[in-house]
Order: C-alpha cells, then sequence, then structure tokens
C-alpha cells in the first residue's frame, strides 16, 4: 500500500508537469490509445521535436491510462507512451518526474506480461536511476528484463531487437557503476543480438532501435565512462553517424564524443562536436546536461569562433 501511495504522489506530480501545455493530438482527449498515437510521439522523439512532443502528452498520457485497463495489448501500447514520457523528462532534466513515468511504464509492462514491454520499461527506469546514484538497482532490472527476453529458443526479431537494446543500456549502465567485465559482457551480448537479427530479418522490426552502428555509440559511452577515453575517441572515429538512423541518434553521438574530447582535453574539438548537435537536432543543444558541457568548452576556451554566440543561441530551456 506505502508503494502505491508513493508511486501515485510521483505520477500525481508527473502528471501536472506534462499537463503544462497545450494538447496537440486531434480528435481530443477520449479517443483509445492506437498503434499510430505511438509512431507519431516515436517520430517527434526521434527527430529531436521535443517541444512538440511535450505539447502531445496531456493527450497520450490520457489515452495511455484508459489504455491500460483494456487489456494485454492496450497495457503493452499505455508502456510505450510511459516510456516516451520519462525520457523526454530525462531531456528536460526533470529525474524525479521522468522516474515516475517510468514507475508506470514498469506497472503497465507487468500488466501486458510481454516481455519486450518489460524490457522497454527497464530501460525507462535506468536513466533516472542511475543519474540518482542508484546503478546497481538499474542494473538488477535490466538483467532481469534480458533473461526474460532470452528465455525463447526462436526469439522474433522484435525480441532480439529489445535484448539488444537492453544489453546496450545495461553495459552503459555497468561502465558508470564503474564494473567493467560486466560492461564489457553485456556489451558483447548486444552485438550478438545484432548479428541474430540481421540473420533473422532482411529489415529492422518496426520501431526497431538495434544495429551495429547503435553498438559503436554506445561504445564510445562505456568506454568514457570506463575510464578509457583514448579507446572510447577510437570508437567514435569509426562511427559514421550518417549510418544512425534518427536526428536523435546522431546528436547523441556528438554528444558522447564531445564529452570524450573534453575528458582528453581538447576543447576545440569538443566544440565542433557540440555544433554537430545542433545541426543534427537543434532541441538537443538546449538540453540542461548539453548546456552545461557548452558552458564548460566557452569557460575553457574563450576565444573559440562563434563559441560565444552558440552558447547564447542554445540557452534558452526546452519546454517545461
Amino acid at each position: 500500500m506505502e508503494r502505491r501511495t508513493v508511486l501515485g504522489a510521483g505520477l500525481g506530480a508527473a502528471m501536472v508537469w506534462a499537463s503544462a501545455t497545450t494538447p496537440a493530438l486531434a480528435d481530443g482527449p477520449s479517443r483509445r490509445l492506437e498503434d499510430q498515437d505511438l509512431a507519431a510521439a516515436r517520430a517527434l522523439f526521434t527527430a529531436g521535436e521535443y517541444d512538440r512532443l511535450h505539447q502531445a502528452l496531456p493527450v497520450l498520457l490520457t489515452r495511455a491510462r484508459d489504455s491500460e485497463a483494456t487489456g494485454p495489448a492496450g497495457a503493452s501500447r499505455a508502456v510505450g507512451v510511459w516510456a516516451f514520457a520519462s525520457q523526454l523528462a530525462v531531456k528536460n532534466g526533470a529525474l524525479e518526474t521522468a522516474a515516475a513515468f517510468a514507475a508506470q511504464a514498469g506497472e503497465a509492462a507487468r500488466r501486458s506480461g510481454r516481455p519486450v514491454a518489460l524490457a522497454a520499461a527497464a530501460r525507462a527506469a535506468a536513466t533516472p536511476l542511475r543519474r540518482t546514484g542508484r546503478a546497481g538497482h538499474a542494473l538488477r532490472l535490466l538483467e532481469e528484463a534480458y533473461d526474460q527476453l532470452g528465455a525463447a529458443v526462436r526469439p522474433s526479431p522484435g525480441a532480439l531487437n529489445a535484448s539488444g537494446m537492453v544489453a546496450l543500456t545495461a553495459a552503459y549502465t555497468a561502465a558508470q557503476a564503474h564494473l567493467p567485465s560486466a560492461a564489457e559482457e553485456f556489451a558483447a551480448w548486444a552485438e550478438e543480438s545484432t548479428e541474430r537479427l540481421a540473420r533473422a530479418s532482411s529489415r529492422s522490426p518496426a520501431g526497431g532501435e538495434l544495429s551495429a552502428a547503435q553498438c559503436t555509440l554506445y561504445r564510445v559511452g562505456i568506454h568514457r565512462e570506463l575510464g578509457d577515453v583514448d579507446k572510447a575517441l577510437a570508437y567514435a572515429a569509426h562511427l559514421d553517424p550518417d549510418a544512425l538512423p534518427t536526428a536523435e541518434r546522431r546528436a547523441r553521438a556528438a554528444t558522447d564524443t564531445a564529452r570524450a574530447w573534453l575528458a582528453a582535453g581538447n576543447v576545440p574539438a569538443a566544440f565542433e562536436q557540440l555544433q554537430r548537435v545542433e545541426r543534427a537536432a537543434p532541441q538537443e543543444a538546449r538540453r540542461p546536461s548539453v548546456r552545461a558541457l557548452t558552458a564548460q568548452v566557452a569557460a575553457g576556451r574563450p576565444d573559440l569562433p562563434g563559441v560565444t554566440a552558440f552558447a547564447r543561441r542554445t540557452a534558452a530551456p526546452l519546454s517545461a
């Protein structure tokens, strides 16, 4: 009972955060959550259109709550909405809000009974957990999700995609927890899932994220977190941003590479990557964590051409 009370209170605050904008979906809040709603949310998120997604959240979340009561399929769709809401809150630096939405994703995933939905919820929960010093808890959730996905003898392409992405998230989480062996093991499992997915299907499942380029992108962050900056930069050098399918991922690649260059002491190279962030997805450059990188670059090398104008241009926060 206490857990449900806390969850309800956190979700209430999160819904207030989400409802601070005008609903932007057509047909009003009462229409049932459909696959096209998830596709529309995914398109906004992957394009880096976070302000527009935030405007759409009130209607999406209302539909998600109604959808959970309709059965496993409806609960599985709702997981996608709660997970996107959690990821968007992370983009805004609202970690308590992100955790509340991730917890609701977990509730919906358990109602669905579907391992792929449980994996999405675990990945959503991992970020606010590790950013608040609970990487160990995040890793346990991800390991459980990975084990459930691996139970099938012949996993579907969707399950392979989810398995690989959970393993990548677990590898990055293990790196942040300073567990190099676990980070390497999970990264290797993700790469194995990528190869199996390529053999099993000529095309990625709808909404699929797993690819060789995605694995390389995660390797940049994993090795930087483990303190091996040279290895992180070596992976970054082999990463073709055009091989990443979305603006959000290309911006993430540039952000992680900027962090690696800063760790190596090369401020001009870091600034070049921050400019790539803005070119890939302008709203990514306005995220609190990316603005902090910009401030670090501007403080370290205020003489860099364009750095002051860049800092000024990206200073406006995302919608809150």
